[in-house]
């Protein structure tokens, strides 16, 4: 068996200026040596595994976008230990849209694109797998505290994979976000609404006004069963746009989509949630 490099690349502190460490990293995995994880030396806390054969054995790799990375990093310096995989590993490796065209993406003309990665998960039963296989994955790490409770959150799509992870593993997820997301309820019998009484965790849903729009029913729906369910569930309307917690989300015809404001308070609520369901 080929012996393979290891290399610890840190950085000291959660600044963000972490370009340096990430470029260094990247051009040691691609030149096959392998570096395991960017780590904070002093909390040992915040951290992204770069050696893709690390992850292998829960059959995904790391999410690679770097809005993403940047909202794990800003969830560690909370004070916990973060996992932000890539949900399409099934059909595209990370980065799944190049960091360069991420701001020209037209959600309209590039539908075609999207397709396929949205059916590898919403395929049935495959969130659920993954969300075992996560909450496995971080159980293993000695930096990740067993006897707390794990905290999940998700944007747009990742709103219905929040649900149908608290519901998979209900006696480890203790908290799940929900913002902006899409297709939390629908008209059939495995809509994720329906999943709340699988649920242990306290949840949050900030839903964007015009999904509210599109569909007014669906708050309502959400209050019902989580209510019915005995579920702690915040449910709240928000002014901006679906997308608006995602600081480099394409503009539509109107303008910018993101709003730093309602994200800042979207981000208050998240830290709250996980105050108080994790502790």
């Amino acid at each position: 068996m080929e012996n393979r490099i290891r290399v610890l690349v840190a950085k000291p502190g959660l600044d963000g200026h972490d370009r340096g460490a990430k470029v260094i990293a990247r051009a040691l995995r691609d030149a096959g040596r392998c570096p395991v994880r960017v780590t904070d030396p002093q909390t040992n806390r915040a951290y992204y595994l770069v050696d893709e054969e690390e992850f292998d054995r829960i059959k995904a790799q790391l999410g690679d976008e770097p809005t993403m990375r940047d909202i794990g990093k800003r969830i560690a310096a909370e004070g916990y230990s973060v996992l932000v995989p890539n949900p399409f590993y099934r059909v595209a490796k990370a980065p799944v849209i190049p960091e360069e065209q991420v701001s020209s993406f037209n959600f309209q003309t590039d539908m075609p694109k999207i397709m396929p990665l949205m059916a590898s998960i919403n395929a049935p039963g495959n969130a659920e797998k993954d969300a075992v296989a996560f909450v496995a994955f971080l159980d293993a790490q000695k930096e990740v505290n067993k006897g707390k409770k794990i905290g999940t959150q998700g944007y747009c799509m990742g709103g219905p994979l929040v649900v149908k992870t608290c519901a998979a593993v209900p006696n480890r997820v203790g908290a799940g976000g929900s913002f902006h997301g899409g297709g939390l309820v629908t008209d059939k019998p495995d809509s994720p609404h329906l999943l709340a009484p699988k649920i242990k965790a306290r949840m949050y849903f900030g839903i964007a006004s015009n999904d509210d729009m599109r569909q007014p029913d669906a708050k309502d729906k959400l209050r019902e069963s989580f209510a019915a369910a005995k579920v702690p569930a915040e449910i709240e309307v928000y002014s901006s746009k679906h997308g608006w917690c995602v600081s480099d989300m394409p503009h539509d015809a109107q303008g910018p989509i993101y709003n730093m404001t309602d994200a800042e308070k979207a981000w208050g609520k998240l830290v709250a949630l996980y105050k108080t369901a994790l502790a």
